[in-house]
């Protein structure tokens, strides 16, 4: 009889099990941290498969690149140390800057460059590192998917969470350029000190060698201005090559390459790429000159049209210009916009300029 009992009891659970929904059944099992931009590396396949995407040209599904390989698919990712022969749990590694840069290359890059120009990230040089901003919930997710790092509260980490009135960080809020700025500008406009820009991306190569080193030119000279939000905000760009093809992507991006000053009037207000912007010029934000690449210096506002691009190939170990008539295809990314009439024509205006008497 107890033979019995228990037989029927195990038919009932293997009914249940059959007929649950599988997806039912596995939700109560996964993970808050599943639905994590570092865990799902949404960001970068949903701007690249997205309509006038790359994949456009390159016509591979990101789940077949090697990108998403960087993205954490358990905790070891971060957390797993040796010791003893043992594989162990460490919070400690997983807080260290070093350990954020095995995948954050361009930051890596940036506090490179940065170091060796001997003029470091204020909070980098403060002893600050990425948990020093970033909590758990920027790292971990909170149980939300998000299809980009820029749509709204997905990334929590803000300069106004410090610096504010009676805030743990200095701000001064009766300061001239936060009294003007104020709701139009983005912190990162003033603050951060150039753009690190992965430039040129040969993905053909890309693919050849599965490997991005040696196969993009590292840049940091330019500072590109975007709208994000309504506000004016540092930008990025992505460009690639493959087959012929050019393609650029423009993106809000704070690289964190941050000056404790602001910078001056004039570095934004009609310099010299709004005048030649003004002139119906382009401005050459990356040239080819003798056999050399030659990146612009200073501040330059996002108007697609009036940006000058050189796209390259890769002979050997050489950069040759691209020879190619095509039109370069361009998109606009996490949710960056070209800057407005209106901002242009405030960039446009003089100010900061002493009068002669």
């Amino acid at each position: 009889m107890k033979k019995q009992k228990r037989m029927c009891g195990l038919l009932v659970v293997l009914v249940c099990f059959l007929f649950i929904p599988f997806g039912h059944a596995t939700d109560k099992f996964s993970s808050f941290f599943c639905k994590s931009l570092h865990y799902t590396g949404e960001g970068m396949r949903y701007w690249y498969e997205e309509q006038n995407g790359f994949m456009d040209i390159a016509g591979i599904p990101y789940n077949k690149l090697g990108c998403k390989q960087c993205h954490a698919k358990s905790c070891d990712k971060c957390h797993a140390v040796e010791k003893d022969g043992k594989m162990v749990f460490s919070v400690a590694k997983a807080k260290t800057i070093q350990n954020c840069f095995i995948c954050h290359k361009r930051e890596a890059l940036s506090c490179k460059f940065d170091k060796e120009a001997n003029h470091p990230d204020v909070h980098i040089a403060a002893g600050m590192n990425c948990v020093s901003c970033h909590s758990g919930e920027d790292i971990h997710g909170i149980g939300k998917f998000y299809q980009s790092m820029r749509a709204p509260e997905a990334v929590k980490a803000n300069c106004t969470n410090c610096h504010k009135e009676g805030g743990t960080a200095p701000f001064v809020a009766t300061l001239k350029p936060h009294r003007v700025h104020k709701e139009k500008l983005d912190c990162a406009a003033c603050h951060v000190r150039s753009t690190m820009a992965c430039y040129n991306c040969h993905f053909g190569r890309f693919l050849e060698t599965k490997s991005k080193t040696g196969n993009f030119i590292p840049m940091k000279s330019w500072l590109l201005l975007i709208n994000y939000q309504d506000k004016v905000t540092a930008a990025n760009v992505m460009s690639l090559v493959y087959k012929g093809k050019k393609f650029i992507a423009y993106v809000p991006y704070f690289t964190h390459s941050v000056m404790p000053k602001g910078r001056n009037c004039v570095d934004c207000h009609n310099n010299k790429a709004i005048q030649l912007i003004k002139a119906g010029k382009k401005v050459p934000v990356v040239s080819f000159k003798n056999g050399k690449i030659v990146p612009w210096k200073g501040v330059v506002p996002v108007v697609p049209h009036r940006l000058q691009w050189v796209y390259l190939d890769k002979q050997g170990n050489k950069w040759v210009p691209l020879k190619s008539d095509e039109k370069e295809w361009i998109q606009f990314a996490t949710y960056g916009k070209p800057l407005t009439e209106k901002q242009l024509k405030r960039m446009s205006m003089p100010f900061g300029i002493k009068k002669k008497k």
